[in-house]
């Protein structure tokens, strides 16, 4: 059984920095491709960033592209999104998600999904 679990969100201020960890066990998660999406209230479940497998090449939705980070930690098995400059509309649930296959942008093209962390930015 393939779970994620989520860390690392919390309540901060425009401008600063947080980094998500994305703890995985029941598979190697290097051998997944693997995404960030957020959700706001009354909002649909958005694209953040994605990571392929093999190759961890990586995309970012436009409106973080420059600010956030994807990575992975092959032997802790975790994957990281590291969050700078954070932005009063950044604030959402942020989920992790694992997929056999190739990069997606898609939420319902995911296997496994973490349950979320609460990520506020105040201004």
């Amino acid at each position: 059984q393939v779970q994620l679990v989520e860390s690392g969100g919390g309540l901060v201020q425009a401008g600063d920095s947080l980094r998500l960890s994305c703890t995985t066990s029941g598979a190697t998660l290097s051998r997944y491709a693997v995404g960030w999406f957020r959700q706001s209230p009354g909002k649909e479940r958005e694209f953040v960033s994605n990571m392929g497998w093999p190759a961890s090449i990586a995309d970012y939705a436009d409106a973080v592209k420059g600010r956030f980070t994807i990575s992975r930690d092959n032997p802790k098995n975790t994957l990281y999104l590291q969050m700078n400059s954070l932005k009063p509309e950044d604030t959402a649930v942020y989920y992790c998600a694992a997929r056999r296959g190739g990069r997606s942008y898609l939420p319902r093209e995911y296997d496994y999904w973490g349950q979320g962390t609460q990520v506020t930015v105040s201004s």
